[in-house]
């Protein structure tokens, strides 16, 4: 259980890594970011089924990162329509 644990660590170390490595490419930045979401799923769904018998919270959670998924998708195309690319050159395109 405990490599598990240090494995999913170095996973969601590593995309928060690449989360902020690769700030200007918002495709690369939404993908790390599910990533982040898809580990911290996994690593609630160990606590759940070592500590817990109760997997409604599993449930609450994937809704969230669904709706996350679709806004980051929804922003992606707007800006890839708007601008021909996912390349952020300015921060002022997002407000």
């Amino acid at each position: 259980m405990l490599i598990y644990f240090f494995i999913l660590s170095v996973m969601f170390f590593a995309s928060v890594f690449i989360y902020s490595s690769k700030y200007k490419h918002l495709l690369v930045m939404f993908l790390s970011l599910e990533f982040m979401v898809l580990v911290l799923y996994l690593l609630m769904m160990f606590y759940l089924t070592e500590y817990l018998s109760e997997f409604y919270m599993s449930m609450f959670f994937l809704t969230f990162s669904v709706c996350e998924g679709a806004l980051s998708l929804s922003l992606l195309v707007l800006l890839v329509r708007s601008y021909g690319n996912d390349k952020i050159l300015i921060f002022d395109n997002l407000w």
